[in-house]
């Protein structure tokens, strides 16, 4: 099975050889359980790139190489490497599942041309499923999908695809349907070639031997065929020609068509397998290479001239001006900094120097290297529609844009959401405090979703982050990679604030101290914005009441007054800001006078619009046995979830709803002890809501109490 597979030594040295048509860059993506880093595995191993099947259960897979991934048995960084399949290279990025680590997700989508939507054949489309969905939709990433664990009890591989095209949307149909199911998955009949294929023997040794369609599955297998064809003449005219015609399609000629409506995001070829039992990989191989774009196949890279601010685009070819994306960061005890980079045009090599177009600084690639999970392999150079990593960028973070400075350009930066929980963290000692700093500096420069602040009042060090096991990561990280001594706090939810009703305030900001004073004074009005639009600031000055230039520094003041509300002083959001009149001093005036201007009328409004607490709010979905369906539903209750649907999947019951961070905190340990550990949940932020009253004040009586002591 593997010589058709496997590439000579020269293949992985000469990457760079590969035309460009030839290549694949996928990720792989699925929700936490559905099997991403096993399937990973098994494309690697047919491959020929791994010798020996890893096991995600015994922590030996490659693609997970982090101790701590191991040891939890979950992806925690995306993980990257290159293969070959039958004469294509694939570049290929194995994402986390857990919501926790969604911009690991949200990063390796903005620079793949493809993507792997994995899904279980038991649990179908779930929550993180249509999260994974969603970001790849924000992309326009065309995908196929590949339904796993067809030999688990309970699978279901017809509900799956149902639930694809009712919860995702999506034009979803099967190009190979299964030859039995659970215990009896046996093999799958190819709807395209229409033949057979039985998988025999077991684990590393499992064959796919063709055999005609059995009897009893032949009149299936027509329909399915029928069916295809159907679903692909809605979205191809060519097919629709040839259907209302009753025209034949043969199979090269289904290949091309489903390999073109998949590329344009008209459909979802469907595949499926079992990964852990070496089942259908090759087929989801062959699917990779048949379906998923090359780097040809998708439009330009588009991007604004910083100085003509004009959109230019990047056509995928070497000949053309060398433009690159840096989509992450790792740190590694060797050489530092690695900067991982999708190159979209043009040529990178060793020695180069580069341009950050965001920094606007110059940068020195000291090595290019391909990654294989955490291993390297040096090469001299990069070229269009290559995914390396670089050694020896010291400004450069994630989603900045690198290119030449006489041919400067900025790529769209990437969307990261919005911290929603924090805890307090001590260095123990002295000498733990500057390896504390450093730590967190390098886990910053890695996880855009990772933030750091410091409250003055308190002197703490304040990390924040997408959930509990996000911070509980880190933190284990900060103790075990950089050596950190340090005690951490209780998990804190990240509030905001915002304003419920409109005002209009002036700010002043006069000083006079004998030599030239500082004079700035503004009229701004303030009125709530939508819900997730944050601070938007608009100048509606019209006749120079203030000079053109320090207009910006209003805008700054404003955004720095907002980092502090007036309520608990938690970061204020939501909040519409027109710059309306003001006046100026010719002498006296500066930015520094009308920032502060800014600053103090943003703060001054703020206590007049009425200003409320908001909260985050997870969207949650447990699964739980049937018997304890009323105890998980009356803690839920409790806990002011509101519940939006109960269904019924297999034994098990399905709640889906939505629910107060702060009441959900450890919400692992309660919903073991109810089910007897057999219920399992997952839970994504949602959304930010007002805090109930009496939530509230019971909030600003324990502040009060913590001020005292």
């Amino acid at each position: 099975m593997l010589v058709e597979a496997m590439e000579t030594k020269d293949s992985i040295t000469n990457m760079s050889k590969f035309i460009l048509k030839d290549t694949r860059n996928i990720g792989v993506v699925a929700h936490i359980d559905a099997g991403k880093t096993t399937t990973s595995e098994r494309i690697l191993y047919h491959t020929g790139r791994l010798y020996k099947l890893g096991d995600v259960d015994e922590g030996t897979t490659a693609m997970d190489w982090m101790e701590l991934e191991q040891e939890r048995g979950i992806t925690i960084t995306s993980a990257a490497t290159t293969c070959f399949w039958k004469g294509k290279r694939i570049n290929l990025i194995d994402t986390p599942g857990h919501v926790d680590f969604t911009v690991e997700v949200e990063r390796s989508l903005k620079v793949l041309d493809g993507a792997v939507v994995v899904l279980c054949a038991v649990g179908g489309v779930e929550s993180q499923s249509e999260t994974v969905w969603r970001q790849a939709d924000r992309y326009n990433v065309p995908r196929i999908a590949f339904i796993n664990k067809m030999d688990r009890l309970g699978a279901d591989f017809l509900g799956t695809i149902a639930d694809m095209r009712e919860k995702l949307g999506a034009n979803a149909h099967p190009i190979q349907i299964p030859i039995g199911a659970e215990s009896n998955f046996k093999g799958v009949i190819d709807l395209i070639a229409m033949k057979a294929f039985i998988f025999v023997g077991s684990g590393e040794d499992t064959e796919d031997k063709p055999e005609p369609i059995p009897e009893n599955m032949q009149a299936l297998a027509s329909k399915y065929r029928r069916s295809l064809i159907e679903k692909l003449a809605e979205v191809d005219d060519h097919v629709m020609g040839k259907y209302v015609h009753d025209g034949g399609i043969y199979p090269d000629e289904m290949l091309e068509i489903v390999r073109r409506v998949t590329i344009n995001n008209k459909f979802v070829p469907v595949l499926c397998g079992s990964s852990l039992n070496n089942m259908g990989i090759s087929f989801l191989l062959d699917a990779i290479c048949n379906y998923l774009p090359s780097p040809l196949d998708i439009p330009p890279a588009k991007g604004i001239n910083p100085n003509t601010k004009q959109e230019e685009i990047r056509e995928p070819r070497n000949d053309e001006k060398f433009s690159c994306l840096a989509f992450k960061i790792m740190s590694d005890p060797y050489v530092g900094k690695l900067t991982f980079i999708r190159v979209y045009s043009g040529v990178l090599k060793t020695g180069d120097f580069i341009y950050n177009a965001n920094k606007e600084k110059e940068e020195r690639i000291g090595k290019l290297v391909k990654m294989h999970a955490n291993k390297q392999e040096i090469c001299d150079s990069v070229e269009a529609g290559d995914i390396a990593a670089c050694v020896g960028l010291k400004n450069t973070t994630t989603g900045n844009t690198l290119c030449t400075e006489e041919n400067p350009i900025i790529f769209e930066s990437m969307h990261f959401p919005e911290p929603v929980i924090s805890m307090a963290i001590e260095p123990k000692t002295k000498d733990d405090q500057e390896k504390l700093g450093k730590g967190l500096r390098k886990l910053t420069e890695e996880d855009p979703s990772f933030r750091v602040t410091y409250n003055n009042d308190t002197g703490e060090t304040l990390i924040s982050g997408m959930g509990e096991l996000h911070l509980e990561v880190m933190v284990e990280r900060l103790l075990r990679e950089f050596k950190v001594g340090a005690t951490v706090g209780k998990p804190q939810v990240a509030y905001k604030e915002t304003i419920t009703k409109s005002t209009r305030i002036e700010g002043k900001f006069i000083q006079q101290s004998g030599g030239r004073g500082q004079y700035g004074h503004v009229v701004i009005e303030m009125a709530p914005a939508q819900p997730g639009e944050g601070i938007k600031f608009e100048s509606k000055i019209i006749g120079g009441s203030i000079p053109k230039e320090y207009i910006p520094s209003v805008e700054e003041g404003v955004e720095i007054a907002a980092r502090s509300g007036v309520v608990m002083s938690y970061p204020v959001t939501d909040v519409e800001v027109k710059l309306v009149d003001g006046s100026f001093h010719e002498v006296d005036s500066s930015d520094l006078a009308f920032k502060m201007a800014g600053s103090i009328a943003f703060t001054d409004g703020m206590k007049k619009a009425s200003p409320i607490l908001l909260e985050p709010i997870m969207s949650f979905e447990v699964v739980t046995p049937e018997e304890y369906l009323g105890d998980v539903i009356g803690d839920l209750n409790s806990r002011r979830a509101k519940i939006e649907s109960v269904a019924q999947k297999g034994n098990a019951k399905v709640i889906k709803g939505s629910v107060p961070l702060s009441e959900v905190c450890g919400y692992a340990t309660a919903i073991r002890s109810l089910t007897q550990g057999r219920a399992s949940y997952t839970m994504e932020p949602s959304c930010y809501q007002e805090v109930p009253r009496n939530i509230m004040e019971k909030i600003l009586e324990g502040s009060e109490g913590v001020k005292n002591s």
